[in-house]
């Protein structure tokens, strides 16, 4: 079976989602990335619930944005709490966005994703969990910054 340029993005996009979900899951209940990482992609990828199902994820994108996310935790929290007002370190800001952070910054500093694709991805993701909150200009705000630190070269003028 072919997988069209569409459905591919779809994937990735649901990946994106799904490495928050696991990320938020890691943070709450105390588990390791192995552990959630297994049950995301048995159970929750394709998954057919009363009246939906979950869009399929692509498992590498999952996995590698989960691996890095957690590798990398030390130098994203950094940045992010850079990009956020002094009087919101890390630590006080929603759970949801905290781990939405650190799977955007494992794109930023671990992937090759162009900073664009990574900010409208994860403000879509933002959306999603928080449709009718100001969040979605929160994390615009807080991943352009966090994109212009980790890959300046990216926003540099043509001079």
């Amino acid at each position: 079976m072919t997988i069209s340029g569409n459905q591919r993005r779809r994937m990735k996009s649901a990946a994106r989602l799904y490495a928050v979900q696991a990320l938020f899951q890691m943070e709450a209940a105390g588990q390791s990335a192995d552990t959630v990482g297994r049950e995301f992609e048995a159970h929750r990828f394709g998954e057919v619930f009363e009246d939906a199902t979950m869009e399929e994820g692509d498992p590498a994108t999952f996995r590698a944005i989960l691996s890095d996310a957690v590798n990398q935790q030390a130098l994203i929290d950094q940045m992010t709490d850079r990009a956020l007002v002094a009087a919101w370190p890390l630590a006080r800001i929603d759970p949801t966005l905290r781990a939405l952070f650190r799977a955007a910054g494992a794109e930023l500093v671990a992937r090759a994703t162009p900073p664009k694709v990574v900010i409208v991805e994860y403000v879509d993701v933002a959306r999603a969990f928080f449709p009718t909150g100001k969040e979605g200009g929160l994390v615009n705000a807080v991943l352009d910054h966090m994109a212009r630190e980790a890959r300046p070269e990216s926003f540099a003028t043509p001079g």
